[in-house]
């Protein structure tokens, strides 16, 4: 750059007044280069924020015939709550699952395990299976049986409980009549029980007063109710 600057000029030394000058001309193109970037910036952070959410900041809420999907349990963290160690849960579902059963047989209730947890090869043969056994169609088997993936017994925290003292009330609607049922109305909460599918809940299964389910730590509760947005499905 210096050769372009005759020999003369070169060799005179710098006076404050061009040395202020040159610090001047390089405000102006300073000012201009910030406030470019702050405008970037800005339509940067615009278009983020009117972006879709991608499927990693978000929890998935889509649905399949009106169930919700969920993982298997590890069967490391299952413990049996059956006398025969067939039916089991989560460790921390099976504690206070064991409690509650004390506790209502402390006040004559039996509360019977019917089952826990279920692995999605279960649920085919309950879905599938069964369905083409009682010529269903796939939105008809939906309303009492999930499909394999979308089942609450897959986590190890859903339950379906039945009345010891009422063997035909077992996963049938007229559970509601009997003790244990009522029972659990008045208790389970107690023990960080609800039940899974109210009437005309909005995933619009069954009604289903047997099926109960753990929402006692962090876990289950993220399980069953993180960003699960559902509208009710058609009936069949």
């Amino acid at each position: 750059m210096d050769q372009d600057i005759p020999v003369a000029e070169r060799l005179q030394p710098i006076t404050k007044g061009k040395a202020e000058s040159q610090r001047g001309g390089w405000a102006i193109p300073s000012a201009m280069i910030l406030v470019g970037l702050v405008g970037v910036g800005a339509v940067w952070f615009l278009n983020r924020a009117t972006e879709a959410p991608t499927a990693t900041e978000t929890e998935p809420t889509e649905n399949l015939l009106g169930h919700l999907p969920y993982d298997e349990a590890p069967l490391s963290e299952l413990e049996p709550v059956s006398a025969d160690g067939q039916i089991k849960l989560r460790r921390a579902a099976a504690e206070r699952f064991r409690a509650m059963v004390a506790a209502a047989q402390q006040e004559g209730v039996v509360l019977m395990p019917l089952s826990g947890f279920r692995s999605k090869q279960d649920q085919d043969y309950l879905f599938f299976e069964v369905k083409e056994q009682r010529a269903q169609r796939a939105s008809e088997r939906a309303l009492v049986s999930a499909p394999p993936g979308y089942s609450e017994h897959h986590t190890g925290y859903a339950v379906d409980i039945g009345d010891g003292a009422r063997p035909d009330s077992h996963l049938k609607e007229t559970f509601e009549d009997t003790p244990a049922f009522r029972w659990l109305e008045k208790n389970a909460a107690r023990f960080s029980f609800e039940l899974s599918f109210p009437r005309n809940n909005p995933q619009g299964v069954s009604y289903e007063p047997w099926h109960w389910r753990f929402v006692g730590d962090r876990h289950s509760l993220q399980t069953f109710y993180k960003a699960r947005q559902l509208t009710p499905r058609d009936q069949p």
